[in-house]
């Protein structure tokens, strides 16, 4: 019985490795928070996603609330932030950016339908201070068929 050629087998293997590598996004920030966004019946799709920052607010998920509590956080990339912390924030946003695109930063605030309100303004207040006036609210698309 003649032996199995395996001379193709690293080209597969390369091959399938490329595919997945190409095709595979990573996830840039682990949720500590959970968030229930709220319904929308005009939403728009963000064109260039590398120009957005994400602010997320809402309770933390389950295996942080014994170290957090119940209350609505903000997380600013993988941690907890204040109000305070958003300046700095949207600084090495900035800084992180290409000086062209700078002007196009745009803030996305991914707030759960819970949160009072008056989160929502302190946190409109810091971005201003912070000269960050490109705001997009997060939402999902209600079918009114």
């Amino acid at each position: 019985m003649p032996a199995i050629s395996t001379a193709s087998l690293p080209d597969i293997v390369f091959m399938l490795l490329f595919f997945f590598m190409v095709s595979t996004s990573m996830r840039d920030t682990t949720m500590m928070v959970s968030t229930k966004l709220p319904e929308a019946s005009e939403v728009a799709k963000l064109k260039k996603k590398s120009l957005v920052s994400y602010i997320y607010v809402g309770p933390p998920t389950r295996e942080h609330q014994r170290l957090f509590g119940t209350e609505p956080r903000i997380q600013l990339n993988d941690s907890f932030k204040t109000l305070v912390d958003i300046r700095d924030f949207i600084s090495s946003e900035r800084d992180a950016m290409n000086e062209s695109d700078r002007p196009l930063l745009t803030t996305s605030l991914k707030i759960d339908e819970e949160t009072r309100m008056r989160i929502v303004t302190d946190i409109k207040q810091e971005l201003r201070k912070a000269s960050a006036l490109k705001i997009s609210y997060a939402a999902r698309q209600v079918d009114r068929h």
